[in-house]
């Protein structure tokens, strides 16, 4: 039988993305795989409910993937964008306003 949950959630956690602590009771789980039912040797980060609700909920794949190659965590949004820009041309084809 599995043990009672009421033990769980009273920790906190930080949110990744505006970096409020939160009891993680109230955070919700963010997977950067995209698969959060499968919890096996998974280290989940968290997002405050406000956080989670501003996020785009459509599928994601190979975003995390072209994310780590253009190595965006420490760009401007400039070179951010034209990074993005050049790395969706170079995987898919020209972006559709260009046609």
């Amino acid at each position: 039988m599995w043990g009672s949950r009421s033990n769980r959630g009273n920790d906190s956690v930080d949110c990744i993305a505006c970096g409020e602590t939160i009891r993680r009771a109230d955070a919700r789980e963010y997977d950067k795989e995209g698969d959060r039912w499968d919890r096996k040797g998974k280290k989940f980060e968290h997002l405050c409910k406000e956080c989670h609700t501003d996020l785009c909920h459509q599928p994601r794949d190979e975003l995390e993937d072209l994310l780590v190659d253009i190595d965006a965590g420490g760009l401007t949004e400039v070179e951010f964008l034209d990074r993005y820009c050049r790395a969706v041309e170079e995987r898919y084809g020209p972006l559709d306003h260009e046609r």
